[in-house]
Parts: C-alpha cells; sequence; structure tokens
C-alpha cells in the first residue's frame, strides 16, 4: 500500500516528484472520453522509466499465443488493445539542454487531476545541467463533447535566463507494447504529411488492417502574442514534426497549444480518414482550448449531475468514490454498441484492454443507475452480437445443439485467453452473462428485451450447462468435473459451488423466460423453436431433472457450502496470521503453495451469496460470512466489493467500511503493488455497488426499490443519485433520517426499512430512523 495522494474532495494530487511512483502516477492520472485514453505521460521527452499509453476502442491486434504446450481449443491469439500515436509529444530544447526531467534536478512538482471537469493539469520548476531553470504549466484534456479531439496547453517560463527555446510538436506511430508476445511492433504506415504546423500520420494495424489517422496543429504564444518565427517541418517512418526557435529574455513566458484529432477505420471510410482528421483538427482550432474545455467541462458536469456521491465528514472516502465514478464514467459512454469496458479501460496494457465477465458483474449496475437505460442495454447487445461466436467457441471444445459458452476474453466475440485453466475451465462466465440479462430486465421493467434478444442468449448458455453437467452413480447427483471459479488460486476442481450455482440458476430462469414468451409472445415462441431447433419438452425436462438432482458440496459440521469438494482437506489458517512479508502472495509464494493453500482471491462463494442473497437466510450469510471473509486475501480487485455488500447486510458495519474503503482506493493507493500496469476499471463499478448497495441498501424487486441504508460511524451525511425506470431519484442520509427527492415527474414504488410508500414526482419524503 503506497500513501502518497493528497486528500481532495474533487482533485487527485500528487506533490513532489519519485521516478519510482511514475508508473503509478501515469496509471492514476490517466484520462479518457469512450473513445480513446491517454496514460499521464510526460509532454516533454523523459528518458526515465516510463509505460507510455494512448490507446484508441475498438483498435486491437490479435497477438499470436505464446504457450509452451499447446492445447486442442486453445485459442490462437491474445487479442489486445493496442498502444497508438502519441499525440501529446512536445520536445523543448533550451540553450542546448533537452527539458528532461530525469536528467534535470526538480526543485517543485505537482500533479493534479481535475475530477469534475476532467482536466490533468501538471506543474514543475527544473533546473537544467547548464543551469537554466524553467517554470512549466500544462493542461490537457481528451473532449468528450468532440470525441475525436484532444488538446493541451503548455506554458514554459524562463525564470533565470534568457536565449533560445527550441519547441517541437510532433507525432509519433513508432510505438509499441510491452506486452508484445514476439517483441512485434503491430503498426505500419500508409501515409503522413507535414506542412508547417499541421500534418496527419495515418497507421496500419497488422492482420486486422484498421487503420488510424492522427493529425495535429499547434500555435506559440510568447507573453499572449502569437510568435511568428520560421517553422521547419520534418518527417521519418511513422513519424512527423514541426520545430520552431523562440527568443526568451528573463520572465518571458512561452505557451504551445496543440490541437489534436484522431479518427479511425471504425468510424469513417479509409479513404476519408486524412481529410475527416483534418477536420476536426480545423475545427478544434477555430475553436480554441479555452472555449473547446469550456464545452467540455460542461459535458462533465452533466455527468456529475446523474452520477455523483457525495460524503460529509470523511475526505478519504468521499475522494475514493468520486475517483472510481469518474474512471467508469471516462471509460464507458454506450454511444458504441461495439464497443465494450476492459478492466483496465484506456489506463494499461495488462489484460489486453477487451471485455471480461467483469462487465456483467461489477459494471452494468452502474450504468444501470446512473446513464440512460439504452446505455445499459448496448452492454447486453454486446453479447448477443456475439452469441454466434460464443457456439462456436463451445463447438471447439465438444458442445453440441447450439450450446454457447461466451469467452473469457474477448473483443469480437472469440476466445482469447490464453491460459488453459481460464480458457477452458472458469465456466462460471456464462452464469454472469445470464444474470446480467436478469439484473437488466429487473431493473428496468424491459421485458421485450428477452424476445427475442434475452431468451437466443439464455437458450444457448442453458444448452451448455446441460451438456456439461454429468451424472454422478456413485453420489446420485450431477455433478460439474473440472472447473475454476472466481477464486483463481484453485484450478481444476469439481464442483465448485459457485459455478454449480450459476448453473442451476440460469437453468431455472431460462425456464421462467419460456413460459413468459409462450404466453406474451406465442408467434414470435413459435419462429425461435424452428430458428433454434428447440426441442422445448425433451430440454426443458432435461433441465428440470438437474435443477432438482444437483449436486452441491456441504460441511453438515459448520452448516455451510464449501467452496468445492476436499476443500477443508485444507489446512485453515486465517489471513491474518500471515506475515506482512509474505502479503501479497501472488508475489511471494509459488504457484505450487498458493494452490495447495485455503487463501482466496476474491469471492467465490460467497459471490453467489449476494447475487442469490435472498435464497439465503441471514443467519446462513452470517456462517457463510464468518468462515470464508477471513480466509480471503482480496488479491483480485474484484473481491473487496462483494465482501463491503454482505457485510452490509448482514450488520457488519465496520467491515463494510473497511471493505468499501480498500475498494475505493485500491488504485489510489495501491494496494495491490500492481497500479503502475494500468487501473482496475471494472472493479470500480463493484466500489459504485459496495456504497450503494451497501450503505444504501439499495436493491430493485417486485418492481420497487428497496431501501434499507445506514449511515457510517463517523460520517455526518452520504448523498447518492439513481434513475429507475425514468424517475431520477436523489437520496440523502443522515444520523436520524433518509430524504428521498423525486427530480421527475414519474412515480415510484419504494419499500423503505420495510415501509410500503409510492413517492409522487416532483415530491420528496423523509423516513425517520
Amino acid at each position: 500500500m503506497k500513501d502518497y495522494i493528497n486528500y481532495n474532495e474533487w482533485l487527485i494530487v500528487e506533490k513532489g516528484f519519485d521516478p519510482g511512483l511514475n508508473r503509478v502516477s501515469e496509471s492514476i492520472f490517466s484520462i479518457g472520453n469512450g473513445k480513446m485514453g491517454q496514460r499521464a505521460n510526460f509532454e516533454e521527452k523523459y528518458s526515465g522509466d516510463s509505460l507510455r499509453g494512448s490507446y484508441v476502442a475498438g483498435i486491437y491486434y490479435p497477438d499470436k499465443t505464446r504457450v509452451g504446450w499447446w492445447k486442442n481449443g486453445y485459442p490462437e491469439y491474445f487479442a489486445k488493445i493496442i498502444n497508438s500515436t502519441n499525440w501529446i509529444g512536445i520536445n523543448f530544447n533550451i540553450n542546448g539542454i533537452e527539458l528532461d526531467l530525469a536528467k534535470a534536478k526538480i526543485l517543485a512538482f505537482t500533479r493534479i487531476l481535475n475530477m469534475q471537469h476532467g482536466l490533468l493539469i501538471r506543474t514543475f520548476i527544473a533546473e537544467l545541467e547548464n543551469g537554466n531553470r524553467v517554470e512549466v504549466n500544462a493542461q490537457r484534456f481528451v473532449s468528450i463533447d468532440h470525441t475525436a479531439i484532444g488538446v493541451l496547453r503548455y506554458s514554459i517560463k524562463a525564470l533565470n535566463f534568457s536565449g533560445e527555446i527550441k519547441i517541437t510538436p510532433y507525432l509519433d506511430g513508432d510505438v509499441f507494447n510491452e506486452d508484445s508476445n514476439y517483441n512485434e511492433k503491430f503498426w505500419i504506415e500508409t501515409e503522413k504529411k507535414i506542412d508547417g504546423r499541421k500534418g496527419f500520420l495515418t497507421l496500419e494495424t497488422l492482420k486486422t488492417k484498421f487503420r488510424i489517422c492522427t493529425g495535429m496543429n499547434f500555435r506559440i504564444l510568447k507573453n499572449g502574442v502569437e510568435a511568428d518565427s520560421q517553422v521547419i517541418s520534418s518527417e521519418k517512418e511513422k513519424y512527423i514534426e514541426a520545430t520552431q526557435n523562440v527568443m526568451v529574455n528573463e520572465d518571458d513566458i512561452l505557451t504551445i497549444e496543440k490541437y489534436t484529432a484522431t479518427v479511425t477505420s471504425l468510424d469513417y471510410p479509409v479513404e476519408k480518414l486524412n481529410t475527416e482528421t483534418l477536420k476536426w483538427v480545423d475545427l478544434a482550432v477555430k475553436t480554441g482550448f479555452d472555449l473547446l474545455f469550456e464545452n467540455h467541462k460542461n459535458c462533465w458536469l452533466r455527468k456529475w449531475e446523474t452520477s455523483d456521491i457525495i460524503i460529509e465528514g470523511d475526505v478519504a472516502a468521499q475522494q475514493g468514490i468520486r475517483y472510481n465514478i469518474f474512471q467508469l464514467n471516462q471509460t464507458y459512454t454506450g454511444e458504441d454498441e461495439r464497443l465494450n469496458i476492459g478492466p483496465k479501460g484506456f489506463t494499461g496494457e495488462k489484460y489486453g484492454g477487451v471485455t471480461y465477465w467483469d462487465t456483467e458483474a461489477y459494471c452494468l449496475p452502474f450504468y444501470l443507475s446512473t446513464s440512460t437505460q439504452d446505455v445499459a442495454k448496448k452492454l447486453l447487445i454486446y453479447r448477443h452480437r456475439h452469441l454466434t461466436k460464443a457456439i462456436e467457441n463451445a463447438q471447439k471444445l465438444g458442445f453440441e445443439n447450439g450450446a454457447a459458452l461466451y469467452p473469457m476474453v474477448t473483443i469480437n466475440g472469440e476466445e482469447c485467453h490464453n491460459e488453459w485453466e481460464i480458457t477452458f475451465e472458469e465456466i462460471h462466465r456464462n452464469g454472469a452473462i445470464a444474470y446480467a440479462i436478469y439484473n437488466y430486465v429487473n431493473y428496468t421493467g424491459d421485458k421485450e428485451y428477452l424476445a427475442p434478444y434475452g431468451f437466443e442468449v439464455l437458450l444457448g448458455i442453458s444448452r451448455f450447462w446441460s451438456q456439461r453437467v454429468n451424472w454422478s452413480e456413485d453420489k446420485q447427483k450431477y455433478v460439474m468435473l473440472g472447473v475454476t471459479g472466481p477464486n483463481e488460486y484453485e484450478n481444476n476442481v469439481n464442483n465448485n459451488f459457485h459455478t454449480s450455482y450459476m448453473a442451476v440458476w440460469t437453468l431455472k430462469y431460462t425456464l421462467e423466460v419460456v413460459e413468459y414468451l409462450q404466453k406474451e409472445y406465442p408467434y414470435l415462441y413459435n419462429e425461435l423453436i424452428s430458428k433454434w431447433k428447440f426441442n422445448a419438452i425433451k430440454e426443458t425436462s432435461r433441465w428440470k431433472d438437474i435443477i432438482e438432482k444437483m449436486y452441491f458440496p456441504f460441511d453438515e459440521k459448520r452448516q455451510i457450502y464449501l467452496q468445492q469438494d476436499g476443500f477443508l482437506d485444507k489446512e485453515i489458517i486465517p489471513v491474518s496470521e500471515l506475515p506482512a512479508s509474505q502479503r501479497p502472495i501472488n508475489q511471494k509464494w509459488s504457484w505450487d503453495r498458493i494452490l495447495r493453500s485455503c487463501y482466496i482471491k476474491q469471492a467465490d462463494t460467497l459471490q453467489s451469496m449476494f447475487w442469490f442473497e435472498n435464497n439465503f437466510t441471514t443467519e446462513e450469510l452470517k456462517r457463510h460470512f464468518d468462515f470464508y471473509e477471513p480466509i480471503t486475501v482480496h488479491e483480485s480487485s474484484l473481491s473487496p466489493c462483494v465482501h463491503a455488500i454482505l457485510a452490509a447486510k448482514i450488520g457488519y458495519v465496520e467491515k463494510s467500511y473497511e471493505m468499501y474503503l480498500r475498494t475505493s482506493r485500491l488504485d489510489l493507493d495501491d494496494y495491490n503493488n500492481d497500479t503502475e500496469d494500468g487501473l482496475h476499471i471494472t472493479s470500480m463499478g463493484g466500489t459504485w455497488m459496495s456504497f450503494v448497495m451497501g450503505f444504501g441498501g439499495l436493491r430493485a424487486g417486485n418492481n420497487q426499490l428497496v431501501l434499507n441504508p445506514f449511515l457510517p460511524g463517523k460520517w455526518k451525511s452520504y448523498q447518492f443519485r439513481v434513475n429507475y425506470r425514468g424517475a431520477h431519484l436523489i437520496l440523502k442520509k443522515e444520523k436520524d433520517k433518509l430524504t428521498i427527492v423525486n427530480d421527475s415527474s414519474i412515480s415510484v414504488p419504494l419499500l423503505v426499512w420495510g415501509k410500503q410508500v409510492t413517492l409522487e414526482g416532483n415530491s420528496s419524503k423523509e423516513f425517520l430512523k
């Protein structure tokens, strides 16, 4: 755990520069707009340790799988959202010396991320090797108003010298991914042009043939007046630049405004990329930095109007939740159903920046409650678009009859994860996708989504579960063999509770959907029977048999479900007894030792308890939490949020707060010592859930919102907002009361602390407790 980020309600602040923390800060201060994102790399040259990263949504490279032992069914590649053209770069040469903070003496340094306005700011004072001192103020943003545009303003003041400053803005496409399996570069150049200050660079990905064009223009002001010195432009492979030399006296300030645009062949015909890019560049220059930022800022303020959470009395918690909301809002906007949410978003290379089950399990609730309904719906449509590929994935593993296995990792529907124990075994992901359909329909009331989209996905998944189980003569039960649950510190286990529970639940829910379609959409249902060759009587009969006779490992003594067969053969030693020097175990222990231990990476059995809490009594939830929480190391970013919500449910207020603070500040404080690889974007959805579903006690069910809020001890109050079926609610919890404002014309049925009430449109109500 690191503790160098200053507490502030709206700002992320780093005071002083530690090169050893630079990669962590590059992740923490990342910015994006749903279409592209940029790590917080320096604009000027930096020869120290850095992970340079500029990423564009949907543009990927299929990096050939690298394994020691190839197995049938292995994916041929791992899809990666690849590092693209560096658009922020500006080189500075001051009286013959390069400005490079790895070589200069840093006298002052501050980096600020303004979350309210979506602005990255960096200021520093540096002394160069020749004794020249400069004071720099750099600001940049990627526009949410015009998502092709990225803009920066860089001011440099001569503090103690006169002379010449050579300024060279550039575009550099000769970039690479550190995680390239074969040390390849993934781009080739197709075209470039630089004329004075204005130019463009067009690249094409190997294999996938995506094209990306980045354009730039800039202007330089000296003490607020345009500098008119000569501009010399040049180019080389995958690179263009323009250089302007400006003479300065002591206290003179040079300001460089660099305007860029990035467009891709996903959105424009290849033959129009260059012209469209330059149109966006021209628009940016014409609009100017200040107005571009004003429009961008207003877009951010509108986002905060529907998603902000306010905490009174705890700055660390306040900063944490806003940071998570900020990153979620700048990673996915729901404007393009071809896109999804990578575990690292636009902040790093790890996990390839592509889709995992995290989206359905942890991110969907945030977008359901803070955005319009269509934003969340597009996340479901994304999976429906990939149904054919999911069926092909299952066929590769030997499944038949339209069984669908959704990939563990994908960008186009094909499985591309290249670790066998996850690719072949971590099949609980299918259950998460099925649960997301239920979650969406239950929250929005949009049952029409089931006909046909939801049903088609559920049918494919149910067929998979039906074939994946087998009958055990010994147990006289159906069993699920050779799987990996959410706890990836166990591999190739039998009868993982969560996986088996998800299979049974999916079959039950699909039966409910079949009954609904038969009643409400009989003609469409008959068409679907024909389209999918659905033998309703035979297939549903088997599903019902599986539901009735599924085996779940259970310990009679403790009265708990076991994570998997044989779990109690392990030596059960609480995490609290592990020396701090051995944590995190995934960085300190051998894999063999981890697999033999009792330690749980993330919520596994408790994941089912969270999703299906109504199927268990409070006492049952407590027994399971009391057993599993002490042996959970939370070395997955997805773990603390589930424990926070369950702890709140069973009345463990202090534990709930502890887990919330951990998940909300996971990256800000680098709890797991891995933030340098990029942020944990999908777990940030879990942070929102831990607040709203944990402290707020929010649930949706029986066509109403259920609320059982409480106030953590040190807080004076909190306030959050949710959208629900067209209504917008503002909920404020204070010590002895809850106030709910319905900021819409739509009435909302509520169940507050067990009391049934309807909150009429444009009204408010207080509840005392």
